[in-house]
């Protein structure tokens, strides 16, 4: 498809994740945009240093292409990415768009809370922070994290026993964390488990 490129060669690429949430917003010259389809990484133009750039190839936060579009008038790319690591931002967010001017009101939350709470227990097995619960778990390994998961799983029992909402909410919340800590470790994806529910509708 042919692409209409600005007047310094470049087209804006509009970085979204497969939730549908926005990480970044870069531009692409057409050696960057080729790279990205070549290699299904993405590649940008750094406007500044006036270079390309492998988004991911020093931090470790790879994006992997899944999808690629352009808009009506083909001056503008959308780009559907795996974010790997705990962000986009190289301020350590998960978005570049973290900066909030004004807010009518809070957005709702979704399932896509899953993801971010696996981004970070996996940011704490490749970063150890100390005093860290999640590092407790697995410096002890899989059996301790099996222990608990058993564990979580007869309270979510009780907590439905009883009848009492909140208590089933908080019981299951313990358990959906527990099952991601043991996701991280068994380095099994969120979206490995998102394929194989959807393959059961």
């Amino acid at each position: 498809m042919e692409l209409t490129f600005g007047p310094h060669g470049l087209i804006p690429a509009i970085v979204q994740d497969t939730q549908g949430r926005v990480l970044m917003l870069a531009y692409m010259n057409q050696e960057s945009y080729e790279k990205t389809l070549a290699t299904g990484e993405t590649w940008f133009y750094s406007r500044s240093r006036q270079e390309l750039w492998h988004k991911g190839a020093t931090s470790g936060q790879i994006q992997t292409v899944l999808d690629i579009s352009t808009d009506c008038d083909h001056d503008a790319l959308l780009l559907t990415v795996e974010q790997a690591g705990e962000g986009a931002c190289h301020e350590g967010d998960y978005s570049c768009f973290h900066n909030p001017i004004k807010q009518w009101q809070d957005p709702p939350v979704g399932p896509e809370v899953l993801e971010d709470v696996y981004r970070v227990v996996l940011g704490r097995k490749e970063s150890p922070k100390e005093g860290s619960y999640t590092n407790y778990l697995l410096d002890k390994g899989l059996d301790k994290i099996l222990k608990k998961v058993g564990e979580e799983t007869a309270e979510v029992i009780i907590g439905a026993k009883n009848e009492d909402a909140q208590e089933i909410s908080y019981e299951v919340s313990d358990l959906l964390y527990h099952l991601l800590v043991l996701l991280v470790e068994r380095d099994v994806k969120p979206q490995q488990i998102w394929d194989e529910l959807a393959s059961r509708r």
